[in-house]
């Protein structure tokens, strides 16, 4: 496979803080048609867009999923990430903490400032280092969530420690369906006016839905990226939607797809209408996707996509090269390197088109 995944990135480029103005971000627009490389801003998206072109997002929201408590038989602190909900009504997550755990457990979960707020059972440990947990009382996940969680911020920013405004600046303004533990980042340097003025250009806007899981960030550990286990999301695209793409594909308008994610939901559909012989169409959809884009790969619903810049050896990068072609997204790297281009979350953004 002809990929490249691996590079190496000063640490002073990996933005910490967003910018005061989300559209002030830098914008690297990468035109594979020219092989060429230029330099704009978000605020300036409008005029790299074309009338009848259609934008889709991905409305997925990041819930507070980040625990802190102790552990009631040792004293010793313990960090968790909530996952999701079994069907039986019992948690998924993982959890860190000295020492063994020893099943069942109890932590006492403590709110953001420091008190003791709810208790968790370590109910069993389950496959891939996760656990079952069962909150003692019996209090919905999301509401003692909302109450009592932290952002889940990535670990490159600062140490994954919050502050108070990352409960707003680490959401998309679009975002409406709660289930993600991580951010869409591309979706971050969005703002009310920018999707206005775009859509008064006649570019249209659609939604779709993937809930960012933890997988998305697991580095490829393996010299060859085709025996990455991966992981798996789940998503949604609505009949409105699938409608929407459909009528700008008939329209002769490119689908450009904002952030990886909204690819991944994307080219799922696309496979599966391929595969049933319904041709370029999509239908609605919604479910589970392990679909893995690397080079060499034919795009069926992508025309083009913005996207952060993203962490090596990764599944993301990966599926950035398949886009914008492995040579080509090499010299994008270096070049944002040279250029001094922040990377990662809070960072700046390419165009592929």
């Amino acid at each position: 496979m002809d990929a490249w995944f691996d590079y190496e990135l000063p640490h002073e480029l990996v933005a910490q803080e967003p910018l005061r103005n989300r559209v002030d971000a830098r914008l690297m627009v990468i035109d594979r048609a020219r092989q060429s490389i230029d330099h704009a801003h978000v605020r300036d998206l409008p005029e790299l867009l074309r009338a009848g072109d259609r934008l889709v997002l991905n409305d997925t929201k990041v819930i507070p999923a980040q625990l802190r408590g102790l552990r009631e038989q040792t004293g010793g602190r313990w960090q968790g990430l909530f996952l999701g909900q079994l069907p039986d009504g019992d948690w998924l997550l993982v959890c860190k903490t000295r020492g063994k755990i020893h099943e069942p457990e109890r932590v006492t979960l403590l709110d953001r400032e420091g008190r003791p707020a709810a208790r968790l059972w370590l109910v069993e440990r389950a496959d891939d280092g996760q656990w079952r947990a069962r909150p003692e009382d019996g209090e919905l996940p999301l509401r003692l969530l909302e109450r009592i969680g932290r952002v889940p911020l990535p670990p490159y920013i600062r140490s994954g420690n919050m502050v108070d405004s990352d409960v707003q600046r680490y959401q998309t303004v679009f975002a409406r369906r709660p289930g993600a533990v991580a951010a869409p980042t591309a979706g971050l340097h969005f703002t009310a006016d920018l999707l206005q003025t775009i859509a008064r250009r006649g570019v249209g806007v659609s939604a779709v839905t993937l809930h960012v899981g933890m997988g998305t960030f697991r580095p490829i550990s393996v010299d060859d990226p085709a025996l990455h286990p991966m992981h798996a999301e789940w998503g949604e695209l609505s009949e409105a939607a699938a409608r929407e793409i459909n009528l700008t594909r008939r329209g002769e308008g490119r689908i450009v797809a904002v952030g990886t994610t909204v690819v991944r939901v994307l080219e799922t559909v696309a496979a599966a209408a391929a595969a049933g012989g319904v041709g370029d169409a999509v239908a609605p959809w919604q479910g589970e996707t392990r679909l893995f884009i690397r080079p060499p790969y034919e795009f069926r619903a992508t025309d083009a996509m913005l996207t952060n810049f993203h962490f090596p050896r990764t599944t993301l990068l990966l599926l950035v090269q398949a886009l914008g072609g492995s040579e080509l997204i090499r010299r994008a790297y270096e070049t944002a390197i040279t250029e001094r281009y922040r990377f990662y979350s809070y960072g700046d953004a390419m165009l592929i088109q």
